[in-house]
């Protein structure tokens, strides 16, 4: 395990995720919220600022999940 610093709140915790053990239920969650508003509105083809803008989740995060690809490829 590694001393790491949550890329998402900022504070300080030891693990071998990105995010700290607080945030991690929330991270799954926007996960969750995304690729279900991808699925259920039929997205193949959007914005960042879109995506962000219908589903409520940062900018900062979504950018996350695309690099480390943990949500569904689309045209953005």
């Amino acid at each position: 395990m590694e001393f790491k610093k949550c890329v998402r709140c900022g504070s300080f915790f030891l693990s071998n995720n990105v995010v700290c053990p607080k945030c991690l239920p929330k991270d799954r969650c926007d996960i969750s919220k995304l690729t279900n508003y991808i699925n259920d509105n039929n997205i193949t083809n959007s914005t960042i600022t879109n995506l962000s803008q219908n589903t409520g989740i940062t900018l900062k995060n979504i950018n996350r999940y695309i690099n480390s690809d943990v949500i569904p490829k689309i045209n953005l």
